[in-house]
């Protein structure tokens, strides 16, 4: 079974056993965690459920394996012949999950 799943803006296709980084979500690292805004549901059986036909019931079961940071994005401002420069650096906080399960209602 296998889901397109969103999260942090983005959207990732997922199935039991993967481990993908997402944005930082206000889980305790070490924990089980259900997620449910699923996109799209792939079945076994090759059927795929997207859009309206989705119940509402499809979620994705993930562990939290840890939270980390992401790697410095520099940000560099200039404007020209006016002796104006700033830089700055931006770590952005990251939750690294491990796909457990892919649950949905195969009823519709």
């Amino acid at each position: 079974m296998m889901a397109v799943l969103r999260t942090g803006g983005k959207q990732y296709v997922v199935k039991p056993g993967d481990v993908l980084k997402v944005e930082k979500i206000d889980v305790e690292p070490e924990s089980v965690a259900s997620l449910s805004d699923v996109v799209m549901v792939q079945y076994d059986d090759g059927s795929v459920v997207t859009g309206n036909d989705l119940t509402g019931n499809e979620k994705v079961t993930v562990e939290v394996l840890r939270h980390s940071r992401e790697r410095k994005v520099i940000v560099f401002k200039k404007r020209r012949r006016h002796n104006s420069r700033r830089k700055n650096g931006h770590r952005q906080w990251a939750t690294v999950l491990r796909v457990i399960d892919v649950l949905g209602d195969q009823a519709s």
